[in-house]
């Protein structure tokens, strides 16, 4: 149980009707969830209002509601009604009470941007693990806490759920978090409550534009940077042309990092490493940290995510030497995700789902210089056809070979998916097969896998499911990689 009036403390807000000075046993913000005695947000959402349940929560006994707007319940109620100008940002402020604070207990890290933010997340919590901290996760794919592995609904989740994970991984014993910060996250308000230690800004390029999303461009770049008015260090990558745009109006201390000579932590000296079944990239850096860096990952953008794990992890006095360490042998599920199926061609895991994520991995691997570069993805069903035109486009154009196949078709039937893609091919000259079974997909690029191929299955990533007509079924592929070497008589390298 805790008083009311301590859960607002550190919000400004008017109390309509009643006392605050009364105790609450639960914080409610799902119209479902009310019981007695509880304080009840009511959160204004795209499809519910939860304003509309206030004379429900009075009839089931809720002690306080929160409100943004005005609300009507029975005369006769005892209930407290409190105003306040965004009931979003009251959740986030009530979470942090609601669980005690738990930010203040350990060192919180953000790392937000269009690219790279699950990647950075997995490479600073291996770093700081190998140097003998224990680390919390919360992200795209997943929280971790100690030994637990929560899947993850949003990227950032909702601020109740966010302080109810920090709760948890104070109590497990981490001393430290590293989570995803989406701008949805930030927009919504989901991190409000604490501070964070570190945040980290990796790249912004056109994205999440559209309904229920950000109006333009503009509003993407702003909400990205409401994280460094909530940072006490923001690290940016200075490459990116829009930095400065994303931290006008910070409050924190800046540092930067990248290519540029400028950069206050720069990589140099970039090299490709190639070897059968394996693609990897070496450089050096120099500034703030001086150190040769290898990555088990390919390309320019391993470059960036491992050069912003460094800039975030010298901050707790890492050792250059578990630093390297760490870099290479770090690996993310379903981000250039390598499995070794024959010691002739390499084939990874991507969760490249969109034209601007599949461009930039296979221009990436073309730099490796393939036999032949291999594309295999299909899209999903109830979502953009436009998107279906431009991967097919994409892969079309810098693929040797495209195989279509069916990748999450919901309530859409795979083979009109498929046709969309294929149109999108058809403004090229690129060969394509289509193949609608996934892992019959897969089993034609093993099988006709050729010495020096690069085969990439892109779009599931980390999903180790198909979503058909409503229903989720098992489908790792992983799991189907190994069934098809299993019938062969083979087994992973």
């Amino acid at each position: 149980m805790a008083l009311a009036c301590e859960l607002l403390k550190q919000l400004e807000y008017t109390c309509i009707k009643g006392s605050v000075d009364r105790e609450v046993g639960a914080l409610v913000y799902d119209s479902r969830k009310i019981e007695k005695g509880c304080i009840f947000v009511c959160i204004e959402g795209t499809k519910t209002d939860g304003h509309s349940f206030a004379v429900e929560a009075a009839e089931k006994g809720a002690a306080v509601l929160v409100t943004q707007k005005d609300v009507e319940v029975p005369k006769e109620s005892d209930i407290a009604i409190v105003r306040t100008e965004d009931t979003r940002y009251a959740l986030a402020f009530l979470s942090a009470a609601y669980f005690g604070h738990p930010a203040e207990r350990m060192k919180i890290i953000g790392i937000t941007g269009t690219k790279g933010k699950t990647t950075t997340t997995y490479l600073v919590k291996s770093i700081l693990e190998h140097a003998g901290r224990k680390v919390g996760l919360i992200g795209t794919i997943e929280a971790i806490i100690g030994e637990k592995h929560i899947p993850a609904d949003n990227t950032t989740p909702e601020s109740y759920v966010l302080q109810s994970y920090l709760r948890q991984m104070a109590d497990a014993g981490c001393d430290t978090v590293v989570m995803e910060v989406s701008s949805q996250g930030l927009m919504m308000h989901r991190t409000q409550g604490f501070l964070f230690d570190i945040g980290i800004f990796t790249n912004i390029e056109p994205d999440h534009i559209g309904p229920n999303e950000h109006t333009d461009f503009e509003d993407y770049m702003a909400c990205k940077g409401l994280l460094f008015r909530q940072c006490k260090v923001g690290i940016v990558n200075c490459d990116d042309a829009h930095w400065q745009n994303v931290t006008k109006g910070h409050t924190c201390a800046l540092e930067t990092y990248g290519f540029s000579e400028h950069a206050d932590l720069q990589a140099y000296d970039m090299r490709l490493v190639k070897s059968p079944g394996s693609l990897g990239v070496d450089f050096a850096i120099r500034g703030l940290a001086d150190l040769e860096v290898e990555t088990n990952t390919p390309g320019r953008f391993s470059v960036y995510n491992a050069l912003t794990a460094v800039a975030i992890c010298r901050h707790f006095g890492v050792s250059g030497e578990d630093i390297k360490e760490a870099l290479l042998h770090a690996h993310v599920k379903g981000r250039i995700e390598i499995v070794k199926v024959s010691p002739e061609f390499t084939l990874m895991i991507d969760y490249a789902h969109n034209a601007m994520a599949l461009e930039s991995l296979l221009t990436t691997l073309r730099e490796y210089e393939p036999h032949r570069l291999v594309c295999l993805f299909g899209c999903g069903g109830n979502r953009s056809r436009l998107r279906r035109y431009e991967m097919g486009e994409v892969s079309g154009r810098l693929a040797d070979l495209t195989v279509i196949t069916s990748d999450n078709p919901r309530f859409e039937e795979p083979q009109a998916i498929i046709d969309d893609i294929k149109t999108g091919i058809g403004k090229t000259d690129g060969k394509y097969v289509e193949i609608c079974d996934r892992k019959e997909a897969i089993r034609y690029v093993i099988e006709h896998g050729e010495p020096g191929d690069i085969i990439v299955l892109a779009g599931k990533g980390h999903e180790d499911y198909q979503e058909i007509r409503g229903k989720k079924y098992p489908m790792d592929e992983r799991v189907l990689i190994e069934d098809i070497l299993k019938e062969k008589g083979r087994d992973l390298l």
